[in-house]
């Protein structure tokens, strides 16, 4: 089950588990669209994977399978790509 992570590796922005813009690897490495788009290529800068539209869970299911609350910041990684 994906993790949905709440935030952007690059730049900190939450991306809540309904977030469309939200965009991860197949390691779940999770970064928003902007970074993805305008600093990564749509490249993962951890694994070089190809970055993806994130599935959202049904609303319905986040009391059951809640999203992840630990925050990924790793913006020395993003700088420069």
């Amino acid at each position: 089950m994906l993790l949905l992570r709440p935030n952007c590796e690059c730049c900190n922005g939450d991306l809540p588990p309904d977030a469309t813009e939200a965009k991860i690897c197949s390691f779940e490495c999770t970064f928003c669209a902007s970074c993805a788009n305008s600093k990564l290529n749509n490249i993962c800068p951890n694994c070089g994977g190809e970055l993806v539209a994130r599935p959202r869970r049904p609303a319905n299911k986040l009391a059951t399978y809640p999203a992840s609350a630990e925050r990924i910041y790793k913006p020395a990684g993003c700088a420069g790509n």
